[in-house]
């Protein structure tokens, strides 16, 4: 793998809620100095990156009902939209980790047809990615939330928001994933923040990484510190 190649897997990530628009106004020259797939944003910045971004090849990302996922269906469908018309090319929402806890197959099978039908009724379509929260729940939890995602036809399946506190990404997740959701990518997301944990996720089966590290990722691999 090159550099280039690496930085193709990279969503390029600044959620903090004080992020100001100068910080974004970086993120994005960031993503295009460095050529990362995304970048990946709060609502409140999916128009002001997308007009930056616009006549590049770096996608634009929003999220939905981060960090806790509590939001209903309809909030959640009203957001993906109000964010694709925003200008998001790709959607991360937060999966309602109750409903996987109690193993409410209904409830959940609703809210993701639901926005996934908002995100794949636009032309193009716009990629939806559900966070699991894994680090959160337990195996037979996270092969069940899987095994009904890959059902739905979710495009991704990420692992985490990186804001729980029981912790993020894991290479067992991702392998866990990647066995009961096979029609379904996988975004490894959450204290990634090495160019050698990037490639470790890469190398399990990981299509996208979501990081905040993303311009330390290249630095470090360009001069072999890895």
């Amino acid at each position: 793998m090159d550099e280039k190649q690496l930085a193709g897997f990279i969503d390029h990530t600044l959620l903090s809620a004080t992020a100001t628009s100068e910080q974004i106004r970086n993120l994005c020259d960031e993503a295009k100095t460095y050529g990362f797939y995304s970048v990946s944003v709060n609502s409140r910045w999916v128009s002001f990156a997308a007009d930056l971004l616009e006549n590049t090849s770096v996608k634009v990302g929003g999220v939905v009902s981060l960090p806790l996922g509590a939001d209903t269906t309809k909030i959640k469908a009203t957001s993906a939209k109000d964010a694709i018309f925003a200008g998001a090319d790709e959607i991360d929402m937060v999966a309602d980790l109750a409903a996987i806890i109690e193993n409410d197959s209904r409830y959940l099978v609703d809210q993701f047809l639901a926005v996934l039908k908002v995100c794949h009724s636009m032309r193009p379509p716009v990629v939806l990615k559900v966070i699991i929260e894994a680090a959160a729940i337990n195996p037979e939890q996270k092969e069940f939330v899987c095994t009904i995602l890959n059902r739905c036809g979710a495009d991704f399946i990420k692992t985490s928001t990186g804001m729980h506190p029981a912790g993020g990404a894991t290479i067992e997740d991702v392998k866990l994933i990647k066995q009961f959701a096979p029609k379904c990518k996988v975004k490894a997301a959450g204290g990634i923040r090495t160019a050698k944990q990037a490639l470790d996720f890469i190398n399990a089966g990981a299509d996208r990484i979501g990081t905040s590290s993303g311009v330390q990722i290249i630095e470090q691999f360009r001069t072999g510190n890895i």
